[in-house]
């Protein structure tokens, strides 16, 4: 076959340029020129590069639509930890509220009873003085009755010899005679002194006696020393024959006199050096993060109950914190949590984040030696706070049925945000623990006053000071067996 020559092939853009030259041919239409093909050219040129720059605006629209999710999704997740925190405030806050009701009606029905219990003394005291009142009156009359028969016994002693045996049996000397051993059988003392004489003189150590006996009462009465007593001398006494008055005065005294050694006396101050059994003492001397002591092995099984006790002294504003345990699952399993802001004379005790209450500390906050206990039990979800043997704070329904894993990282001094780290300065504890311990059931107020006394720690401690593995900074630990050797 015979080679025929083809023309080459348009290229795309050539074909459609011959297309569209085509077409205008057949309407009849000008063929554009060069520059017009050239600004077709630029144009399209532009539409490119506006495409592109929309599909990159769009990219990036699409990139901070997703960070933006990412930091709603967050959002939303610190919104439901302030809200359960805030329901917790409000439970604390009703909790509180109800403890003040039943405290203040606790108060009420104290102050009531204290006030029947006054008005009830009152009026013991009045009767009891008007007794001794009249006691007294009785006493006088009765002197004054001796004092006129003594004269009339010194009247007959005046009187000739010859006649005293006729006036002799008186009201007054009618006892005595019959005690008296018969006038035959009586031998005559040394120096010849006759029983007139005898009698007189036993008269007036009667009387005597009868007159220091009233002083002793009149004074007894000033000082208030027998309100509403049974007074030992009854009317009927003091109208009685003289001869046994003496002996039941002196059976008397004793029991009158016993009352100022029933009084209760004061018990001294104790002396310094008595509250020991302390053991050691750990010293934070800055609120650096790097101050703080570590547990090697924690409490190995978990916690229906527990309670912590140590001696604390801080010369800071505020107290830090003091123990902090954590879990991968919480950071806050366990924490006593104290911070530099407001309010500083209170911590917060943490058991499961986010449920916590606020304790009281404010008289901590002295720069002397407190000695401080926090008990919990999840049997009834109370919890109970004492600052040196002295109940401050106690409460209900906190985390009932809760039990504290074992096997965290338990760290005193700092509070962990993470496992064994994320410290702040703000929230480190500055000053000393002494006598730290902890137990895995609830004490008795009587073993945390035990505590407090200086008699030692009660049976069976989970943790103390000397389980204290690691001291990080400048923390030291100090051997001192009494409060007074930490210094």
């Amino acid at each position: 076959m015979p080679n025929f020559p083809f023309p080459p092939l348009p290229s795309s853009a050539g074909f459609k340029e011959s297309l569209v030259a085509s077409e205008i041919a057949s309407k009849d239409v000008s063929i554009p020129t060069t520059s017009t093909w050239l600004s077709f050219g630029h144009l399209r040129d532009k539409h490119d590069a506006l495409e592109s720059a929309a599909n990159a605006t769009h990219a990036a629209l699409q990139e901070e639509l997703q960070h933006l999710k990412r930091l709603a999704k967050k959002l939303q997740k610190r919104a439901k930890q302030a809200d359960l925190r805030v329901l917790a405030l409000e439970e604390s806050l009703k909790e509180r509220e109800r403890q003040d009701t039943t405290e203040r009606e606790q108060q009420g029905a104290l102050l009531s009873n204290l006030t029947q219990e006054a008005a009830k003394r009152q009026e013991d005291t009045q009767a009891g003085q008007g007794t001794l009142r009249r006691a007294l009156e009785s006493l006088q009359d009765a002197l004054k009755n001796q004092g006129a028969k003594l004269a009339e016994l010194e009247q007959l002693l005046k009187s000739p010899p010859g006649h005293n045996e006729v006036l002799l049996p008186s009201p007054l000397a009618a006892a005595p005679l019959l005690n008296q051993n018969p006038p035959e059988k009586e031998p005559e003392e040394a120096g010849g002194q006759s029983p007139t004489l005898k009698k007189l003189r036993a008269k007036h150590r009667q009387k005597k006696k009868l007159q220091q006996e009233n002083h002793r009462l009149v004074a007894q009465a000033q000082n208030g020393s027998l309100p509403g007593r049974k007074l030992p001398l009854q009317e009927k006494d003091l109208e009685s024959p003289a001869g046994p008055r003496p002996q039941a005065l002196r059976q008397e005294r004793p029991i009158m006199d016993k009352a100022p050694e029933e009084r209760e006396v004061p018990q001294a101050p104790r002396p310094p050096g008595t509250i020991c059994n302390v053991g050691a003492m750990l010293v934070f001397p800055n609120a650096s993060t790097e101050n703080f002591a570590t547990f090697g092995p924690s409490f190995h099984s978990g916690l229906l109950e527990l309670s912590l006790c140590s001696w604390v002294r801080t010369h800071a504003r505020y107290l830090g914190t003091i123990l902090s345990y954590a879990t991968e699952d919480n950071d806050n399993k366990l924490v006593l949590h104290g911070r530099d802001a407001a309010p500083r004379n209170a911590i917060h005790f943490v058991i499961g984040d986010p449920a916590f209450r606020e304790l009281p500390v404010g008289r901590l906050l002295d720069g002397r030696w407190h000695h401080l206990c926090v008990v919990w039990s999840s049997i009834q979800g109370r919890y109970w706070f004492y600052v040196d043997r002295r109940l401050a704070s106690m409460g209900s329904n906190f985390q009932k049925g809760y039990e504290i894993p074992g096997r965290g990282s338990l760290i005193l001094g700092q509070e962990q945000d993470t496992v064994g780290g994320g410290f702040e300065p703000s929230e480190a504890f500055v000053g000393a623990l002494a006598g730290l311990a902890m137990w895995d059931r609830a004490l008795s107020p009587g073993e945390v006053s035990s505590i407090a006394v200086g008699n030692g720690l009660p049976r069976s401690p989970v943790l103390s000071l000397a389980n204290v593995t690691k001291l990080s900074g400048e923390v030291r630990k100090v051997s001192c067996p009494c409060l007074e050797h930490c210094l």
